[in-house]
């Protein structure tokens, strides 16, 4: 009842209200960044979702696309913009993934979409967080976010899978908003990247 019926409804007027509610602060951001990133205030990506379907995330743009003398693009922590840094220290970065919610790419609550890349990496059970809905922030942010192993993490996104229930996606909104306001488990969010997911027992 509450996965197949009343969480998809929940996660659509959250969105649309939220979309609402943050508008201002949402405009803004897009006007500072259209001058900070030459026009281009968004970032689209290649993301897996339930089922391992493939969607496209949006995000605010928060590093630019200088690239060295060969072409290729400079580290991470070389191109987040100083307005990059801000954004991403409040996770303001993730705002326009409510969008993703409206278009049932996503869910409010779940395991963060990957890297369509990672998809023949999992084992079988790191594979069994596919079978929810992608989340803007799930278990496993709460938990470490970027400060855990990627076998931490997926740890955690199967747990929620086989636990997800209206009270822990309560609990898991409630410690998304307090970790991002203490600023805690965000040190490889800030200025860089998490490193790429490698599944050392497959070849």
């Amino acid at each position: 009842m509450y996965t197949k019926i009343l969480k998809p409804t929940l996660d659509v007027i959250a969105a649309f209200v939220g979309l609402i509610i943050i508008s201002p602060i949402f405009l803004v951001l897009i006007i500072i960044l259209l001058f900070a990133n030459n026009g281009k205030p968004f970032f689209f990506q290649r993301r897996a979702g339930k089922n391992g379907k493939i969607f496209k995330i949006i995000k605010l743009k928060t590093m630019n696309d200088k690239k060295d003398q060969h072409g290729k693009l400079l580290p991470y922590e070389k191109r987040v913009t100083k307005i990059g840094t801000f954004i991403r220290k409040y996770s303001l970065d993730e705002i326009p993934q409510l969008i993703n919610i409206l278009k049932r790419d996503m869910s409010l609550i779940g395991p963060r979409p990957l890297h369509p890349e990672y998809l023949p990496l999992y084992d079988q059970e790191q594979t069994r967080r596919h079978d929810v809905m992608a989340g803007i922030t799930g278990w496993a942010q709460v938990n470490g976010r970027n400060t855990i192993s990627w076998e931490q993490k997926f740890k955690y996104d199967v747990w929620y899978v086989d636990h997800q229930s209206f009270k822990l996606d309560l609990k898991i909104l409630w410690l998304t908003f307090y970790k991002v306001i203490k600023k805690k488990d965000i040190n490889n969010s800030e200025t860089t990247n998490m490193p790429t997911f490698k599944n050392a027992n497959v070849e």
